[in-house]
């Protein structure tokens, strides 16, 4: 199954689950961790469901190349980690 993990900078502001599910893109995968804590939803997609600016999302360490329909596939074991950008100076 493929692990979605969340960064603890979201943790300040949402419940961030760590999610296995059997999904095979992306978007599917997101949305079993949306199903575990729908506020989650907010902090990662926009209105039109594409991801956030502030929002980075690695799958088994490379960055994801769909950030609007998320189509990136995900395998058996692959490992998802979606990162909130940090800024600041």
């Amino acid at each position: 199954m493929a692990r979605i993990e969340f960064t603890p900078q979201l943790r300040r502001f949402v419940d961030t689950p760590v999610v296995d599910t059997a999904a095979a893109t992306l978007r599917a995968g997101l949305d079993a961790a949306f199903a575990t804590n729908p506020r989650l939803r907010g902090y990662i997609l926009d209105d039109q469901g594409h991801l956030r600016p502030n929002v980075v999302v690695f799958v088994d360490g490379r960055r994801a190349r769909d950030l609007r329909g998320l189509s990136d596939p995900l395998g058996p074991g692959s490992r998802v980690h979606v990162l909130q950008a940090l800024s600041g100076g």
